[in-house]
């Protein structure tokens, strides 16, 4: 079976061959910061505001793809019950990162099956990292390492990458961290009745 990934991410692709899950993307091209906006105007919480965004990147995608399954997924940074976006720049990820420092925070991943324009599955991994202690000096040093592009588009730490040395722990799934509560996706698939 052969699912559409709506997400340019190329970690979470990365993940489903890994894993010999069969995929093509499909970029939805959801604007997300408009809908994290009003969502946040309403005081919707950082896993109210995930689910919501992986569920519109696999409808969107999956209303245009009858009878296919379509993958929807999104992963949201929580300090404190408070979003963290993506950057927009060097200067605000360096500021993201100070933030970040010598904290405990919550990295929360949504995924979203859809049919036909209607979700028939999703799934919600949080997982828990604490970020050692670093001065200012070290977290600029660590961010010269990763090109602008990769930081605006995958946000200020990459696990994949160099960025579990960031942590001095991490509770949870690494896949789910880097986009894709995997495990929970198979387990799906395997059961799921054409």
């Amino acid at each position: 079976m052969k699912i559409i990934l709506a997400s340019k991410s190329g970690v979470r692709k990365k993940i489903l061959d890994n894993y010999k899950i069969e995929s093509e993307v499909v970029i939805s091209n959801v604007d997300e910061d408009s809908i994290k906006n009003s969502l946040l105007a309403e005081g919707a919480d950082p896993l109210l505001i995930s689910k919501n965004l992986a569920e519109l990147k696999s409808i969107k995608v999956s209303s245009k793809y009858p009878n296919r399954l379509v993958l929807g997924a999104d992963s949201v940074i929580s300090i404190n019950g408070e979003l963290i976006n993506k950057p927009e720049s060097r200067e605000e990820a360096l500021l993201i990162l100070k933030k970040l420092n010598n904290s405990k925070h919550n990295l929360i991943s949504s995924v979203c099956i859809s049919k036909n324009g209607s979700m028939i599955w999703n799934h919600t991994d949080s997982s828990e990292l604490k970020m050692k202690n670093f001065s200012e000096e070290e977290l600029s040093t660590y961010l010269n390492k990763i090109k602008t592009k990769t930081l605006l588009d995958y946000g200020v730490y990459q696990v994949e990458a160099d960025g579990l040395d960031l942590f001095e722990y991490i509770k949870g799934d690494i896949n789910s961290i880097m986009g894709l509560p995997i495990k929970d996706i198979i387990n799906y698939i395997k059961n799921y009745k054409i």
